[in-house]
């Protein structure tokens, strides 16, 4: 029996996906062009839109390139101290900071070279050891799964900051939800992320979730534009249906209790408790409006559009709502008016 090509998994990278060409392809030529034009990317989006697997994509194509070194961090760890660590534990760049004369034993790790004093600031050392990579050709790409801000994550943002400055061939790749990446940007000291492109990941290309859904389980135009249009573009949820279909022998309609309560117990119940009161009460007038026009939604809840709009504008930055049409607001998750409906609590 054939594996199933969908998977449940949060960050795996899966059999079946679909690209994201046009975004991938914009920080591929801005890190690798001769003078780039950005060294930061960050990329945000609601739980579930395929950030990681996104990032570990951009960085797969990267490191095939030979001058480049990838380098994924753990957000929870002393971030400058495992950079570092890394570096000198690939043996073609442990030989280059070898003979750059650049003694890591204070830190412990690197060899201990002979008549050299050892570097004993952390940021003292990273700076020689990026400076004797730029001298080989070297590129680094540092990649953070879902960033929060910790003093950690402060240090290493500020001392990002200092090899940029430097002209250190250095760059950064960082995921995280809306709000934690905007708490990080809007410290007072790391004014420079604010200024860092952030790319928003919303909803997969909808005729080509259904070209894959078509390919995969042999089935005609009209089933698999169904079976698509069930996702709403949601990368999630494209993984889930398309995984108990597969389970259930291409059978999309045996399958939506399975898909709506995995979603629900996977990701909506973790994005709702994360949401205000407030946000919760403008989902519910949604979530009753036939429509999704806005004046009928300020009606079902009876307040004004100055009480309005600041949710509004915040449920779209989390990506959890779509406003691109004039006057009106959509739900970007899949069934998820039918959760608010059910767990909202006036």
């Amino acid at each position: 029996m054939e594996r199933n090509p969908y998977t449940l998994v949060f960050g795996k990278e899966p059999a079946q996906s679909i690209s994201r060409a046009l975004q991938t392809a914009e920080i591929i030529e801005s890190f690798c062009s001769d003078t780039p034009s950005q060294q930061i990317y960050m990329i945000t989006g609601v739980r579930g839109t395929g950030k990681t697997v996104f990032m570990t994509d951009i960085s797969q194509k990267i490191r095939r390139r030979k001058e480049w070194v990838v380098v994924e961090l753990n957000s929870e760890r002393n971030l400058l101290e495992s950079l570092a660590s890394k570096l000198s534990s690939e043996d073609d760049l442990a030989r280059i900071f070898q003979n750059a004369k650049i003694n890591l034993s204070f830190f412990g790790f690197g060899l201990e070279v002979t008549g050299t004093v050892p570097v004993t600031d952390i940021e003292v050392a990273l700076v020689k050891m990026l400076e004797s990579l730029k001298k080989h050709g070297k590129r680094v790409l540092i990649t953070i799964d879902e960033v929060i801000s910790t003093p950690d994550m402060r240090v290493f943002a500020s001392a990002f900051q200092i090899f940029i400055r430097q002209g250190l061939p250095v760059f950064l790749l960082m995921t995280g939800l809306y709000e934690n990446i905007n708490a990080l940007q809007n410290e007072k000291s790391l004014t420079f992320l604010y200024r860092a492109p952030k790319m928003e990941l919303g909803p997969l290309n909808i005729g080509a979730v259904a070209r894959n859904y078509k390919k995969t389980f042999q089935i005609d135009d009209a089933t698999a534009q169904k079976m698509a249009k069930l996702t709403r573009g949601y990368s999630f949820a494209f993984q889930v249906l398309g995984y108990f279909t597969w389970e259930n022998g291409g059978q999309a309609e045996r399958v939506m209790d399975d898909y709506r309560q995995y979603l629900e117990d996977y990701v909506y119940e973790k994005i709702w408790s994360e949401l205000s009161n407030g946000d919760k009460k403008i989902l519910f007038g949604m979530a009753r409006s036939a429509t999704g026009k806005i004046s009928e939604i300020r009606n079902i809840l009876q307040i004004e559009t100055n009480q309005f709009n600041p949710y509004r504008k915040r449920l779209i930055k989390k990506g959890i709502i779509n406003g691109d049409e004039y006057g009106y607001v959509r739900f970007v998750l899949p069934l998820f008016e039918q959760f608010v409906l059910e767990n909202y609590d006036e």
